[in-house]
Order: C-alpha cells, then structure tokens, then sequence
C-alpha cells in the first residue's frame, strides 16, 4: 500500500467478472497500485470484487482503464456484470457448456472405442468424421469461457491459465481435423472434449459455491422489516419503506412484526425475540428508553419506536459487512491443485513446443514434429493432477452425506483436517434450541389436563413446547371456555366458574430459570419450568474432539446463568454475552496465537464468525444466514458427525496426497518417452485416461473411511 494521507482518498467498488485464481489475485493487487492514483487494491475473491482506495483526482474512466491494462474488464458495482442476474447468467451459461461438452464426450468416446478397437480404412474415416461433426461445434460452443478469457489478456499482451488451455485445444483440434481430411491414422476429438468436459465441470463449481457465499449475506438482510408505519407530524400514519427510514422518525410496531430500523422505545412494552442478534432463546423485555434492532421479532404488543439508525446503519447491515470481510479473508486461501497448475500448465505447453522445435531441427518434418508436440500435450495434459483434488473430495462428500454431513465447498476438506480448536455456540448448537418443560412429572394429573386447554391456545414457544411434552404423555385436555389470548400477558379462560390464565410467573423464578405459571383466579397453582436441552450425544462429541487433538470452547450470545449447566455437564469453558463482534474477536485472537479455528454455530448472530472461522459448521436448524455462511452442514438431532466428518477430511487429505505423488510420478516417467517420440497420441490418450482412472480408483478407498 502506497503511503499517503488517508484522509485524502476515496473509497471505489468494481466488479471483476474474470478473477479465477490466486494468480489474478496476486495480479490485480500488486499491478493496481502501480497507477499513481490507486493507493491500494483488496480483491474479494468470493463476490470477484476489488476495493480500490483512490486519490480524489481518479475519474471512473481512468481506473476502469488501469484494470484494463492487467487484461481486467471492470464495472463500477451495480454497472455491471456483478449484479446478481449477471452472476446467475454466468453461472447458467457454464452449466449448459457443461451439459454440451459431456453429452459430446459420451458420444465421442463411443465413436473412438471402434477405432481404437482396430477400424481401418472408410470404416475409420467415417468415425473420424462423425467425432469431427461433433467436436467442432462442441469446442467452438463450450470453449467460449476459455477463448473469451484467453483473448481479452492477449490483447493487452499478458497471460493468464487460460491462455495454453486455449492454445492445447485449438492446436489439437485442428490437427485431428487435417489428419481426418487426409484419412491420417489417428485423431484425437475424444481428448479434446473430454479435457473441455473436467475444466468446465471444475469452473461451474467454483461458480456454485461463490453464489453460495454471496446468498449469506442475502439472507441475512432479507431479515429486516421491508418497512414500518411512520407516525407523522399531525399524529397521522403513513408507510414508508425501509430505504426510506430515517433517524428521528417514530414507528407504530405491531406484535409480529419485525423492525425495519434500529431506535428506541418511546411508548409501550413488549418483549423481542432477540436470537437474530445474540442467539438467546428466551424472549427480552423491552421498555421505554430501552434500544431494540432492525430484523428482531415483536413478539407481544404495539410499542412505538424512534428511529436511531437505518439502511446500511443498522446492527444487521453491520453484520452483513462483517460476513463479507470475514468470507473475504477465508477465499485467499489457495488449493492444492491451482498452487500446482500456476507452473504446471505453463511447464507442460513450453515443453511440447520444445518438442516440436527440436524434432523440426533433426529434419522430422512439421507433421511428425507436431503430433509428438501434440502426444507431449496429451500425456502432460493435468487430468489426473486435476481430479487428485476434486475426486477425492467428491467420494467424502458423498460418504459424509450419507452420514448426515453436507459439504458445500470441497475445499472446506483441506481446512476441516487441519483445525485444533473448536468454538462452539451453545443455543442450537450444543443443545436442541427447542424448549422443552422440564418438571411435568412433579404436576398432578387434573392440573396437566387444565395446562394443556391453555397451551394449546396459544402460538408462544413455551405454549407450543407445553403442548408437545403434555402430548407425549397423553393427556387430554380440560374443557374451557371464553378463551383469549392477551399479547404479553398469556392465556385466560373461564373453567367450572373459575377464571385461569397461563402466562409470566408473579414473582422471578429462582436462578432466572424460564418459566410459565398456571394461576386460578389469581392464585398460582403450578410453576412450569423449561429447559433447552443438550443434543443425546454432545459429551461423547466433545470428548471426541477431545481425542482428535481438537479443544472445544463454548463462545454464546446467551447469560453466564444460562450458559454455566451445560458448561459444566461437558466440562468445557464457556465466553458469555458475547455479540458477533465479540465471536470474530475471540477467533482473530485463537488465530493470531496460530491456532486454526473450527466454529460451529447456528443462528444469524453466528454468521460473521462462522465465515471467520478457519471452518465452520452449521446443524441443519440453522438461519438461511448461518448455512450459507457455514462450509459444512450436519443434519439431525446427533452431534458425532461433526467428528465423523473431521476424520473424512483428514482422511482425504492423505488420499489427496497420494494421488498427487501418483500423478507427478507418471508425469516423470511419461514426460521424457513422449519428448524423444516412443509415443504415439494415441498411446498418450490412453495412458492420459488411465492415470485419471488410478486417481479415481484411489479417490474410492474413501467409500469405507467411516463405516
């Protein structure tokens, strides 16, 4: 970063459609800062946006031209292809090349198997044609996000990856053409197709879990009110759209509306469903002077609420910004297999062309010496360094689905194995964030029969908790009448005379346990106490963990009293009260200490650090928000296959490992026997695809990592 007089530069988003790799990175950050008028550039791998900050003398027209000078198309965010529909088309576009370039490989491949099976003659050249008349608009069709790419850097004269992807295929196709116009022996469309076919199947994916990354943040905004009733100057109210809210307004908040806007409480009480900030279960009151958040739930009564702070100032779009810094730093990590191919491809086409240059120097002649050119780029071709990674993880994956764990992004493998500390939320995570009422068994049967008429009445989670438990022991409930339903009061009726109500104990429960109370004409006849209780096998995970090298803490949004039992029945330390800031801290400080940081977590409040963490995990229960942020998700009530799924990865990091020895060693071998021409293309083909199967084949041993 340039130094300079922070004060004095202006902050500048662009969309970068073409960001593919870390060498893009490393390109677009180091070269933007060369311009005298750019003093820094981060790029976002995640949303393929770049941050500029700028001296104020920059004019749209000149930064768009410095991205243009690395071979960069750029647009101002929301000009261009970064919007959302954009994304999608792009997506949608590498989709169908898939599906074109794999329903062309399969027929294709048919095609080849007669030739290689000893066709000679009309009959061979007849294949051959065939295979041409499908190749050809394949490649011009599915090679388009390749040849787009490749070009626009030429132009500039620069290069990126897939500028010798471009160059091997054209190369290769129009050789299998001449040696299909001239009945040559061999042609090699199959290659081609099925080389286009695993590249693009690798983009569309990579495009997939970007999409993913970015729909967290989405989710977690479309949790704010769209709007609110705005008491105007003469006591009229008017709707104003939540874009339009601003601070000193007064909102009429109806009960089950959520906020549009941080504010104060003015007028009323009523209390909030504050899970979307700080993950606690239990309901809080909220009074006059008291502060309430865009995106909590009013759960009980009309209060009136003055706006403090709206739009991109609230608590939630804060919490958004850190999601997208935290998912920021998370996407420089590099996988094992681009780190590779940033040398490898460029390697692979320097030595066919060497190959081709030294057998013209021995007088071979430009035929003989490009199909030994084109066999080195065959046997060299990087699919079998290119599936080591994908294929493993794509067995796990599948493995760990079976088991209850979904994978979002494979490289969330490579991370998983190498955590050693653990962050875990409590509420819905380490528990089941499902009330349940704990003391039914201590409450005479007449008094159950009476609990269940109320309860059942009523929408409120501790109601509904009643109900389920009052089920499960097969009560049947009381007749009453005049039923009614107070917000922020509870539940009364009339029974044999006598006025009930089920609602907020008296007096305060003992240890601020959570409670509802049965009263008969005012008079309290049963306390009933609730509980979020552990997941059946939280001590076997944590102590699980334990063995894998891994220490678990618990990090809640929830009070220490709420926080200190499961605390102490799994034997973990706990942080309390702790707001998505605070969680960020705690795993930036694990960090700094070079710890590696697996955060599980549930709610929305959980979304920055679970995007923070070095992996996350998230139970299937979890906030759209929380599950996007989240790499891997586990399904059920259970807990253990958060450890099955820890022993998975590092399980496939060892497979990976040897498919990575296995493919640079037949490189080794294979490399020299193509340079001084003791292969043919078409050996090169089938030893190409043969290393690709012992990759595969390797990848399966997975299949019984977890049985």
């Amino acid at each position: 970063m340039k130094t300079g007089d922070a004060t004095l530069l202006v902050e500048r988003d662009f969309a970068v459609p073409d960001i593919r790799c870390a060498g893009c990175i490393a390109k677009l950050e180091q070269g933007l800062v060369r311009d005298r008028r750019i003093a820094a550039a981060r790029v976002n791998f995640t949303e393929k946006r770049v941050h500029l900050s700028c001296t104020p003398d920059a004019e749209m027209p000149d930064l768009i031209g410095a991205f243009s000078l690395l071979g960069f198309e750029a647009h101002p965010i929301g000009d261009g292809p970064a919007d959302a529909d954009a994304e999608a088309a792009n997506s949608r576009e590498l989709l169908r090349a898939v599906a074109v370039s794999g329903f062309a490989m399969m027929n294709i491949m048919l095609l080849s198997v007669s030739v290689w099976s000893g066709a000679t003659g009309a009959t061979r050249d007849l294949f051959h044609w065939l295979s041409a008349m499908i190749a050809l608009p394949t490649v011009a069709y599915a090679g388009r996000p390749f040849f787009r790419s490749a070009w626009r850097v030429l132009r500039h004269r620069r290069t990126n990856m897939d500028v010798p992807i471009s160059i091997g295929v054209l190369i290769t196709t129009a050789l299998s053409l001449h040696e299909t116009i001239i009945s040559g022996p061999h042609a090699y469309f199959d290659g081609v197709v099925m080389l286009l076919f695993f590249l693009l199947c690798g983009r569309w994916l990579d495009s997939v879990m970007r999409d993913r990354a970015r729909g967290g943040v989405t989710a977690l905004l479309r949790n704010m009110g769209s709007g609110a009733m705005v008491v105007g100057d003469r006591g009229a109210s008017r709707w104003v759209d939540a874009t339009a809210l601003e601070p000193g307004m007064v909102m009429l908040v109806a009960a089950g509306e959520r906020l549009a806007a941080d504010g104060v409480v003015t007028g009323g009480s009523s209390r909030f469903d504050l899970s979307l900030l700080t993950g606690e279960s239990a309901p809080q009151d909220a009074h006059v002077d008291d502060r309430v958040h865009a995106g909590t739930l009013n759960l009980d009564a009309p209060i009136r609420v003055k706006v403090t702070a709206a739009g991109a100032d609230t608590a939630i779009a804060d919490i958004a910004r850190l999601m997208g810094e935290a998912a920021q730093g998370k996407s420089r990590y590099v996988r094992i297999a681009d780190r590779a191919a940033r040398w490898y491809a460029p390697a692979v086409h320097a030595l066919a062309l060497m190959a081709f240059i030294g057998w013209m120097l021995v007088g071979a002649g430009w035929h003989y010496s490009l199909l030994i050119s084109v066999a080195v780029l065959i046997i060299t071709c990087p699919c079998a360094l290119g599936l080591a990674v994908p294929a493993s993880q794509i067995v796990a994956a599948g493995e760990l689905m079976r088991a209850g764990v979904l994978i979002k992004d494979g490289s969330a493998l490579e991370r998983l194995a190498e955590v050693d500390r653990a962050m875990i939320d409590k509420t819905g995570t380490l528990t089941l964030g499902r009330p349940v009422a704990a003391n039914l068994a201590d409450v005479g049967a007449p008094v159950r029969s009476l609990l269940l008429a109320l309860a059942q009445a009523s929408r409120h989670p501790f109601s509904e908790a009643l109900t389920r438990g009052l089920a499960e022991l097969k009560v049947a409930p009381e007749t009453v009448e005049d039923v009614r339903e107070t917000p922020g009061f509870g539940v009364d009726a009339r029974w044999k005379g006598h006025k009930v109500t089920l609602g907020r104990p008296q007096t305060p429960v003992a240890g601020g346990a959570l409670a509802t109370q049965l009263a008969i004409d005012g008079e309290p006849v049963a306390t009933i106490l609730f509980a979020d209780r552990l997941r059946p096998d939280a001590a076997e995970a944590v102590a699980a963990l334990r063995a894998e090298g891994i220490e678990p803490t618990i990090l809640s949004g929830d009070r220490a009293e709420a926080v200190a039992p499961v605390a102490r029945e799994l034997g973990m330390t706990a942080q309390t009260g702790m707001s998505p800031q605070d969680k960020l801290a705690a795993i930036a400080r694990q960090s700094a200490a070079g710890h590696k940081v697996l955060m599980i977590g549930d709610g929305l409040n959980d979304g920055p650090a679970l995007a923070a963490g070095y992996a996350s995990i998230a139970p299937g229960s979890a906030s759209d928000a929380g599950k996007n942020a989240a790499d891997c998700i586990f399904l059920g009530d259970r807990m253990m296959p958060v450890v099955q799924a820890i022993r998975m990865a590092r399980r496939t990091q060892a497979i990976v490992r040897q498919n990575f020895i296995f493919a640079i060693g037949y490189n080794i071998i294979a490399v020299p026997l193509a340079f001084l021409g003791y292969v043919t293309p078409l050996v090169a083909a089938l030893a190409m695809s043969g290393s690709s199967l012992i990759v595969v084949g390797n990848a399966l041993r997975l299949k019984r990592a977890i049985r």
